[in-house]
Order: structure tokens, then C-alpha cells, then sequence
């Protein structure tokens, strides 16, 4: 059996290497694409809620219109007088 040439170990060495830098930054590359994703959808999750929030509230106002109930002092809240 013929020894192993020292310049085709480099060689094999060199290859292996690049290609485990390769498939390093292609994960790397997948790993900041799904994290972009995910702030994108967590962005979008925040924003939705907060529109839902704004309608429930609007419709909480609106109730308590129809109900005559009136908003005094921060969170003190006591029905308005009749007016009929």
C-alpha cells in the first residue's frame, strides 16, 4: 500500500474546510431569514392587537354613551341623570 501523500491530505483538508464554512454561512444566512420572520410577525401581531384594542375601546365608549353613563375623574364612573 502506497503512504499517504502529505499534499492530498492539505488538499482534502482545504476542501473539507471550505465546505463546512460554506454550509456555516448558509445557516447562518436560513437562521437570520426565520428571525427576520419572526420580529416581522411578532411586528404584526403587536399592530393587530392594537388596533383591537383601539375598537374595543371605541366600543366601550359607545356603550356607555347608550347606557348615559358619563366618565368623571379618571376611573370613577356613575350614571347620568335622566333626562326624560
Amino acid at each position: 500500500m502506497a503512504e499517504t501523500d502529505p499534499k492530498s491530505v492539505q488538499d482534502l483538508t482545504a476542501v473539507v474546510q471550505t465546505l463546512l464554512q460554506q454550509m456555516q454561512d448558509k445557516f447562518q444566512t436560513m437562521s437570520d431569514q426565520i428571525i427576520g420572520r419572526n420580529i416581522l410577525f411578532q411586528t404584526q401581531m403587536v399592530d393587530d392587537m392594537s388596533c383591537r384594542i383601539d375598537d374595543l375601546e371605541r366600543n366601550i365608549a359607545d356603550l356607555m354613551m347608550q347606557a348615559g353613563v358619563e366618565e368623571l375623574e379618571g376611573e370613577n364612573k356613575t350614571p347620568a341623570p335622566n333626562k326624560g
